[in-house]
């Protein structure tokens, strides 16, 4: 019987990459030179789409699919920009569901005490939170150019180390903090994150800036148009300082410029697609960073790099003027180094901005005195008890019929191993973190995430990437991203080429009975406690919930090595003195609940006050 997983691997290594069409059938027509659409396309087509067609009905369909084929045609000279999102609009909210929409003021937590004398050396503040900068500034014991300036600095001293800087944007720094100073001398304090330095991820436009996307081939493209987060950033008075690396179209961390690093081991990459974002707020280069998920791309480069991010609830901060990935799934938000700067981050970007159709009315409210204790707390129990050995085996293989195939198997058995000698290392973190709650005073509910066949609905992501880039692979520029391997972005846009529309659909509709039932879980709980990396990070990204990453600890001298000291391999992660993370997952709209639970648990443990050692 056909292996139609293999199948399709298969044919998207064949060397199809600048003759793939929508439609296998115009794909295999096209790749053959023929003018139409035969029956013998109808077989091979037909075996790719899993579905038998007898041969009396064939004769019958090669009309229609030939002008089928004809209307790609027609689609593609419209060479539709990657702004331009379809008239399907993604919603995570069910019926009868309801949010807060009527604004309040935030109430922030007690003003630090700042020292009576700016420090001699300026350096000193580099890792201080939004918070703590937000009142040396307020208060005028700091001005905004000065810690422009010495960001700045960092910016220039480690980005040759790091490479998380694709443009340092120094004259509409300046400029911004010069102003900013001047507005607060005049008594026109904007709030919390005037004056304040920040990075954004390569995908955000600023006018007059390249905007990128990390990619070969974008290296020089310029917008016409700030961001949406942009602008709104700038009338907050926060202080653009740099457009920070993202892995090539918000992948890894490999861009056209190299391999972003981790600053507290630079021989592992950040890990991505937020990559420069993660690693410059990790090394205290920028007050904050505005990052981007559609699968992990926040939870990750936080998790690698000891950063506290937050994915906001799907709909709730516009993209407009960000890079689109999967408009079902793309979501923009902070990266920094406490839970309350992301909540005044998150205060200052999110809301409708009249064009993201995605986004609704909701409103965030950000009480840092919030009584977390009166919240309901699930926490994953299989998830936390779940053993290394208790995960799938790799499926019994044929002997390998080359020396090369058993070296690559060997190779593969490595990985694995290595990754289960972590995972079982890592285990002790969750567990610590576990009992530090309930030390609390929290009574954690055991809670389960439904059983559905998540993976198979991640195929929306990879149809709606492959159309957001489908020039790039019809041209075959795709060659031009940096990175080729099987499981980058030109082979998975090349492979989703084969994925039917009516799987897309049906992908979609499984995924509805997903929001149904994980609706249901939330319906008994506030906030959920979760490990960081499981199963949740794919569904909680299908449904649209919000997540808090925030580190949860160092790995000792004695923890695995990874299997690669390739810092462009994903698997070259973790190992001594490397940070751990812990995730908290909220309702729809539930942030401030669910921020205000984080911040208990931070400032109960107290690791995101460590911070990297940096040498030259």
């Amino acid at each position: 019987m056909l292996d139609r997983r293999n199948f399709m691997k298969t044919c998207s290594g064949m060397g199809l990459a600048g003759t793939l069409f929508p439609g296998v059938l115009w794909a295999q027509a096209e790749a053959q030179g023929a003018k139409k659409i035969t029956k013998e396309m109808i077989d091979n087509a037909a075996a790719i789409a899993d579905v038998p067609i007898a041969d009396e009905y064939k004769e019958m369909m090669l009309e229609s699919l030939n002008d089928q084929a004809k209307g790609y045609e027609e689609i593609y000279k419209l060479h539709i920009p990657n702004s331009v999102d379809p008239a399907l609009v993604f919603d995570p909210v069910l019926p009868g569901m309801k949010f807060e929409t009527e604004r309040k003021p935030m109430r922030l937590s007690k003003a630090p005490s700042v020292a009576a004398e700016v420090p001699k050396n300026l350096e000193d503040l580099a890792f201080a939170s939004v918070r703590e900068l937000a009142e040396l500034v307020r208060s005028k014991k700091v001005s905004s150019i000065a810690l422009t300036e010495m960001y700045l600095q960092r910016l220039k001293k480690y980005d040759p180390t790091l490479k998380f800087v694709v443009t340092l944007t120094k004259d509409r720094a300046v400029a911004q903090a010069k102003k900013a100073d001047a507005e607060i001398a005049a008594g026109k304090y904007r709030g919390p994150l005037h004056g304040l330095p920040w990075g954004a991820k390569d995908l955000l436009a600023a006018k007059g800036h390249k905007t990128t996307w990390g990619a070969g081939g974008f290296e020089n493209q310029m917008m016409d148009e700030d961001a949406t987060v942009v602008k709104r950033l700038d009338e907050a008075g926060a202080v653009l300082v740099a457009k920070l690396t993202l892995g090539a179209l918000a992948l890894g961390d490999v861009w056209f410029g190299g391999v972003t690093r981790n600053p507290w081991n630079v021989k592992q990459g950040s890990s991505g697609s937020s990559a420069g974002p993660a690693s410059a707020t990790a090394a205290g280069c920028v007050a904050f960073s505005i990052g981007s998920e559609t699968l992990g791309s926040i939870s990750s480069p936080s998790t690698r790099c000891g950063c506290t991010g937050l994915r906001p609830t799907f709909g709730l901060v516009p993209r407009t003027g960000a890079m689109a990935l999967s408009w079902s799934m793309d979501k923009l938000g902070p990266i920094c180094r406490t839970v309350e700067d992301c909540a005044l981050v998150l205060d200052a970007i999110y809301g409708p901005d009249g064009q993201d159709r995605a986004v609704h009315g909701a409103a965030f409210h950000w009480d840092a005195n919030l009584d977390w204790r009166k919240l309901r707390v699930g926490y994953l129990k299989t998830d936390f008890e779940r053993k290394p050995d208790e995960e799938k085996e790799v499926a019994k293989e044929e002997p390998a019929k080359t020396p090369e195939e058993q070296k690559k198997r060997e190779e593969q058995k490595k990985r694995r191993e290595a990754r289960r000698a972590q995972a079982e290392y890592d285990r002790k973190y969750n567990d610590a973190a576990l009992a530090k709650l309930r030390e609390m005073g929290v009574n954690l509910i055991p809670v389960e995430m439904p059983k559905f066949p998540y993976d198979a609905m991640v195929a929306m992501l990879s149809a709606e990437a492959a159309a957001a880039f489908d020039e790039l692979t019809r041209t075959g520029k795709d060659k031009l991203l940096t990175s080729q391997k099987d499981y980058d972005w030109p082979n998975s846009f090349r492979t989703a080429r084969f994925i039917p529309a009516v799987e897309y659909i049906q992908a979609a509709r499984a995924r509805k009975m997903t929001m149904e039932s994980v609706a249901k879980v939330f319906d008994g709980v506030d906030v959920i406690v979760a490990p960081t990396n499981g199963e949740q990070l794919v569904i909680t990204n299908l449904t649209g919930h919000p997540a808090v990453i925030l580190p949860n600890g160092l790995r000792g001298a004695d923890a695995p090595k990874p299997p690669s000291d390739d810092p462009g391999d994903f698997t070259n992660a973790g190992g001594p003195g490397t940070p751990t993370s812990l995730t908290f997952l909220g309702q729809l709209y539930g942030e401030g609940r669910l921020l205000a639970f984080a911040r208990a648990y931070q400032e109960a443990t107290g690791f995101h006050l460590g911070h990297p050692k940096l040498t030259l």
